[in-house]
């Protein structure tokens, strides 16, 4: 689960991280009015979505004067912002963060997250801060450094002062950045953090350590034990199908292709996507519907996969095991007569009562289903199949 800026920045506050007063605005009134109250000569008006690179595509604008503030924040909300993150599609602005400016003298960046490989929190740092990391890491990756955490002790004060001394922190603020760090560290355990991010944190000119932007995701299956992090849950910002899937106990991720996948097994729905990415096609979504799968489950996988135009053919791609092949089979039959196939489906079935499961989709005879022997042939037709579905969908458009 992802929050804004000016959530993770209240949450970071609480533990102790430095932040700019602000406040979070829902209009250009309440803007202006937030505005008046801080004390600095420029005020920041950013605006709130879950993406990155908003300064870049012009979310963020330094007014140095209430009108001015009420004139960008008009102008910014209700805009469709693009960024590197949103995709061509971009995001809705519905709030914005109104802030006071900082006299910024350097900026660094700093997170942390799960190191899977470790088994282990990982802590990040580089005076790079400001830039995307993923381009620090691609072209200059010594500027990146790394603690790792051991869970059974924690962060060590060590470690935090290793790490402000390879940030290049000056000795004056050495321990102020340490302590940061520690707070930091703090907030991503007592909040079940899958990432705890500040880019950029910056020391300003009177030689406060500050952290100017901060985006801290959740361990959503930690959320039961915070009902405070699930209240700022924000849905304007969430993919509705994303949404959907979760209240139907389906495990959905939207990839943004056209050949829809709906597997058994998250390792089988990875492989999926890659070989229908193999065979040129582009995956539309990571779907494992898990191991206890239901004829109703089935159908309403459908129903979210079809919710609109986006998807051009359905790979099914099942290996029964605790999940029966009857049951898959019987589901897509359901689905075709509740919610309707407006695209071809490729099924490809084995394992648990395959041969039932077969024997009903062809007793079913359901238009626009097809049968594959294998994977191979499955993604295969279910790329061709996809390709053909858009060239008609342009010939009629």
């Amino acid at each position: 689960m992802n929050i804004h800026e000016y959530q993770s920045k209240q949450i970071l506050k609480e533990f102790g991280v430095k932040v700019p007063a602000g406040h979070p605005a829902f209009s250009p009134e309440e803007a202006a009015r937030f505005a008046k109250d801080l004390s600095t000569d420029v005020v920041v008006v950013k605006a709130q979505i879950h993406a990155g690179g908003r300064g870049k595509a012009g979310g963020v604008k330094l007014a140095h004067n209430i009108d001015e503030v009420k004139s960008y924040a008009s102008s910014l909300l209700g805009r469709i912002l693009v960024t590197h993150q949103t995709g061509p599609e971009g995001k809705e602005v519905h709030r914005l963060l109104i802030e006071e400016a900082s006299d910024i003298e350097k900026e660094y960046y700093l997170s942390l997250t799960v190191d899977r490989k470790t088994a282990q929190i990982v802590m990040m740092g580089s005076a790079e801060g400001g830039m995307e990391i993923e381009e620090v890491a691609a072209k200059t990756p010594e500027k990146i450094f790394k603690e790792y955490i051991d869970p059974g002790v924690g962060l060590m004060p060590f470690q935090t002062k290793r790490m402000a001394y390879n940030m290049g922190f000056k000795q004056s603020v050495i321990a102020k950045a340490s302590k940061t760090m520690e707070c930091l560290y703090n907030a991503f355990v007592a909040k079940d953090c899958s990432l705890a991010e500040i880019n950029p944190l910056v020391v300003t000119k009177q030689g406060e350590v500050v952290a100017l932007d901060a985006k801290l995701n959740f361990d959503d299956s930690g959320l039961y034990r915070h009902p405070d992090i699930e209240a700022l849950r924000d849905i304007d910002e969430e993919d509705p199908k994303e949404r959907a899937a979760a209240k139907a106990s389906l495990s959905y991720v939207n990839l943004g292709g056209d050949v829809a996948c709906m597997v058994n097994g998250a390792g089988l729905a990875m492989a999926t996507v890659d070989i229908i990415k193999f065979y040129g096609g582009e995956p539309a979504n990571f779907l494992d519907v898990g191991g206890d799968s239901t004829v109703d489950k089935i159908a309403e996988a459908f129903r979210i996969m079809q919710s609109d135009d986006q998807v051009h053919s359905v790979f099914v791609n099942i290996f029964g095991g605790i999940n029966k092949c009857d049951v898959i089979a019987a589901g897509i039959v359901e689905a075709a007569k509740v919610v309707g196939l407006r695209v071809p489906v490729i099924a490809r079935l084995d394992g648990t009562n395959v041969d039932e499961g077969r024997r009903i989709l062809r007793e079913a005879n359901v238009p626009g289903v097809h049968m594959a022997k294998n994977m191979v042939e499955g993604a295969k037709l279910a790329v061709e199949l996809a390709k053909e579905k858009k060239l008609q969908a342009r010939i009629k458009g």
